[in-house]
């Protein structure tokens, strides 16, 4: 399996990192992406991702984060792209939930991170919360990006066929498995499974049954098993071809 979106530069893994990782692969994960959120946390993916043959990284600012960039961001970000290991630019989008940062601001940093992009030829991780029409606006306006996912979605059906059309994957992480989820599940039965990929976004979003638990990379397979249900397929078919879907948007090798 990929778990295709984590955060393993995050503090919650100082203090075990390594094993989280080795419990991963003995889970059956393959590989991980981890998932820079601001300029000093895509520097640790970035190490993180040498450090480790199962482990790569993506670079870029979180909407939260949009009011941090200055003059110096962007060729720090580039620079760090230049890695083997990074394989995408994310986390980009726009959070208007929190609004941690102002609103224009983030449409604006959003923009700019889109142009770098297209400029690097990176597929994009996007962050969409409480801003679907901004979200699929903005992508619609852009024809040279390199594909990319729609990263713990949480629009309704018709948007992830907008997306689908774009040429984005959907990511589901393991609040599928949540009682309250029954939107995210009927939206995963309609979509084809060639359109999915699996995600963490450790150490946030543990599934049943290890919620209210520190998530991590190796808790993936319980997201692939609910998708599995909901769809009638087996969890191997799932696992496979999620996989390979991360591996076809995220250029990385075969297992």
């Amino acid at each position: 399996m990929i778990d295709s979106h984590a955060h393993l530069e995050l503090g919650e893994f100082d203090s075990d990192r390594e094993d989280v990782i080795k419990r991963a692969g003995d889970s059956g994960v393959g590989y991980i992406v981890t998932v820079g959120i601001d300029l000093e946390d895509s520097k640790k993916a970035v190490a993180i991702a040498e450090r480790y043959d199962t482990v790569y990284a993506a670079v870029g600012v979180h909407p939260h984060d949009a009011d941090s960039i200055d003059n110096t961001t962007y060729d720090s970000l580039r620079k760090l792209s230049d890695s083997d290991k990074v394989v995408a630019y994310g986390e980009i989008g726009l959070d208007f939930f929190r609004n941690l940062s102002p609103e224009d601001l983030q449409i604006q940093r959003f923009g700019e991170q889109l142009d770098l992009a297209e400029d690097l030829g990176l597929p994009i991780i996007i962050h969409d919360r409480d801003a679907h029409r901004e979200t699929l606006e903005i992508l619609k306006g852009r024809k040279n990006l390199s594909g990319g996912v729609i990263h713990c979605f949480s629009g309704d059906y018709d948007m992830a066929v907008q997306c689908i059309d774009m040429g984005f994957y959907i990511s589901v992480p393991g609040t599928i498995t949540y009682k309250k989820a029954e939107t995210l599940r009927d939206i995963v039965r309609k979509i084809p499974i060639d359109k999915l990929l699996v995600e963490t976004d450790c150490p946030f979003l543990s599934p049943e049954p290890k919620r209210g638990k520190r998530n991590e990379p190796a808790y993936v397979v319980y997201t692939a098993r609910r998708i599995a249900q909901i769809k009638g397929l087996s969890f191997e078919n799932v696992a496979m071809v999620t996989s390979e879907n991360s591996r076809r948007l995220f250029g990385l090798p075969a297992v």
